[in-house]
């Protein structure tokens, strides 16, 4: 299947696409203050830089991007076009994903993922944010 852009303008469209702030992470932000949660951003001393960190819990969430990080929904599905290029550079952020995971294991931190597809259904997020933040679990995703 052929691009519906020129390379001019699909260049464009993910030279905007982002790695902080993004969306579903704005959405998670403001689902967690609303809650009563206070946390910091983008720890740069922890493995793959959470998104969002609770230090004295040592606690730490992932917002991923479904198509990003392949997740097994509609909007995680690989490009049909150019293959090649994609299939290896989707895989290596799982890769990436699950090493960081288990590097923070590692340094006796917790981990929770959460998919851009269920932010979605706040009240659901809520719900399982809060019994993470709350428990003693292990590493969860969603």
């Amino acid at each position: 299947m052929a691009d519906t852009r020129n390379p001019q303008q699909r260049r464009r469209i993910m030279q905007s696409v982002g790695t902080r702030n993004t969306t579903p992470e704005l959405t998670l932000r403001r689902i967690l203050f609303a809650m009563g949660y206070r946390y910091r951003l983008h720890a740069k001393n922890l493995p793959g830089r959470p998104d969002i960190v609770f230090p004295s819990r040592k606690k730490a969430i992932f917002v991923n991007g479904c198509f990003w990080h392949l997740h097994g929904c509609a909007k995680g599905q690989p490009p049909k076009s150019r293959q090649e290029y994609w299939q290896p550079k989707l895989q290596a952020n799982r890769y990436r994903d699950r090493s960081n995971l288990r590097k923070l294991k590692g340094l006796g931190w917790s981990s929770f993922v959460v998919w851009q597809c269920q932010l979605k259904k706040p009240s659901a997020v809520m719900e399982k944010v809060a019994f993470f933040l709350n428990n003693e679990k292990e590493n969860r995703s969603t």
